[in-house]
């Protein structure tokens, strides 16, 4: 299963952000199973790494957490086709446009957010953490 993880819900982890957190961290660890790819979309890290530096003020501590995200997701990638066909959509939230295109075009089966409300017109599955964790239980 080929799953895109949301800006929120990575930041969730690597800021230790509560009530998320424990969710959150539950979800990345899935990503040592051999049936399921996380992934993050390359845009997705310069939002990251700007929202964790407003956070934390450490650059250097910005830079290593980042460092050990990537040994744990994999980054998708962002190109002309994934602008334009968020363009296309017109939603709301041009970020959460570029997430589903980045997914759907890289043919993920799914996205796991906490607003799942904002991709109410996804053509695939959108799930909450606990959501997804729900589904996966061995």
């Amino acid at each position: 299963m080929r799953i895109l993880i949301d800006t929120n819900v990575i930041l969730d982890v690597l800021l230790k952000r509560s009530p998320f957190y424990e969710t959150a961290i539950e979800v990345l660890k899935l990503s040592a199973r051999d049936d399921i790819q996380e992934f993050v979309s390359a845009s997705a890290i310069t939002d990251i790494y700007y929202i964790a530096y407003k956070n934390l003020r450490d650059k250097a501590a910005v830079r290593e957490l980042l460092k050990k995200l990537l040994l744990i997701v994999s980054v998708a990638g962002v190109s002309e086709e994934e602008i334009q066909k968020a363009l296309e959509l017109e939603w709301n939230d041009f970020e959460d446009s570029v997430q589903y295109s980045v997914a759907a075009l890289n043919e993920m089966d799914g996205i796991i957010t906490r607003n799942v409300k904002d991709y109410s017109s996804a053509e695939m599955q959108v799930w909450e953490p606990a959501q997804f964790l729900e589904k996966t239980k061995c």
